[in-house]
């Protein structure tokens, strides 16, 4: 049986505890609108896995110290302020199953929310000369950018192939769980060696992590986002990329034309969620999935044993046994 977040979460209960109370202060405003949408978001909060990325590498690596919390609250606030912004850009209405903001307070007031957040981020880094990790999130944010736009270029002309998908989750999702755990490591020590395989291992885990994330679209499951949403965003994905590699011309071409021209025709979608799984396009995206998961508990064994690598690893093999 799989341990749940609550319990890999102990050795750390403390810290995340204090970690909570600075990242309220670090949200709030003293523009009331502001306050209120951003303790909107405090009561949405999510399963907080960057911050505990961030939390367990600097303890794997030498113990959490105060850089630790700011460079936890850093990446929390980027990452809030990108879902924020997502959800405009995606026209959503939703956001794990509460109204989005932009729902609620409409577009314009969205932006400047997802603004103000990421603002707050940059100038709490500056104020504490945390140059180190402010560098490191910049280049996250950067890399996410160009995931995403790259995202949307290959979904205009459908010729991804699985190495250009696997650049993409690299850049628009791996990349900042890379940075929660290359902020995490150099937080608590100067060692490069460390703090490269602390920030590889958040790599590798966040591919694993998003591949696990795509294939919820093929799923039955609520998972706090509409499923087939990715083809409906003509969006190929790894399950669909594998089968139409192996599959025939005749094949091939149905399956493209239904993502381009019938995405949202709810028996034709049906089609072609039942060929991917058919034709074991499931089967291999977890196979690759799991390959991931196996390099970065490779990557986890030099490194002395304790409660907190324990509990990484178990955050780990949580990332892809998750239900949402």
């Amino acid at each position: 049986m799989n341990p749940s977040l609550k319990t890999i979460q102990a050795p750390i209960a403390k810290e995340l505890e204090y970690f909570d109370k600075y990242f309220r202060s670090a949200m709030s405003s003293d523009v009331a609108l502001l306050d209120k949408i951003t303790r909107f978001l405090l009561k949405r909060k999510g399963k907080q896995l960057r911050p505990m990325l961030v939390l367990f590498s600097a303890k794997v690596c030498g113990g959490i110290t105060p850089s630790t919390y700011r460079g936890a609250a850093l990446v929390e606030l980027l990452h809030t302020a990108t879902l924020v912004h997502d959800d405009v850009v995606d026209d959503s209405n939703e956001r794990r199953g509460f109204f989005s903001i932009n729902a609620l307070w409409k577009n314009k007031i969205a932006v400047l929310i997802g603004d103000f957040l990421l603002s707050r981020g940059l100038l709490m880094a500056l104020e504490h000369d945390d140059f180190v990790s402010l560098k490191i999130v910049s280049q996250a944010v950067k890399e996410m950018s160009e995931g995403e736009l790259l995202q949307m270029e290959k979904a205009r002309r459908l010729n991804i192939d699985e190495a250009v998908y696997l650049d993409i989750i690299r850049q628009k999702t791996a990349s900042l769980f890379a940075s929660c755990c290359q902020v995490g490591a150099s937080s608590a020590t100067t060692d490069p060696q460390l703090i490269e395989n602390m920030r590889l291992f958040g790599e590798l885990v966040g591919i694993a992590f998003q591949i696990k994330d795509d294939l919820f679209d093929y799923g039955t499951d609520d998972v706090g986002k509409p499923r087939a949403i990715d083809i409906k965003e003509r969006k190929l994905t790894l399950p669909l990329i594998h089968v139409l590699n192996k599959s025939s011309w005749s094949e091939r071409r149905k399956l493209i034309n239904i993502v381009k021209n019938h995405n949202t025709d709810p028996q034709k979608v049906q089609y072609l969620i039942d060929f991917v799984k058919d034709n074991g396009g499931l089967d291999y995206s977890r196979t690759v999935m799991n390959q991931y998961i196996q390099d970065a508990e490779n990557l986890l064994a030099d490194f002395p044993d304790s409660d907190a690598k324990t509990a990484l690893l178990e955050l780990m093999r949580y990332a892809i046994v998750r239900k949402k």
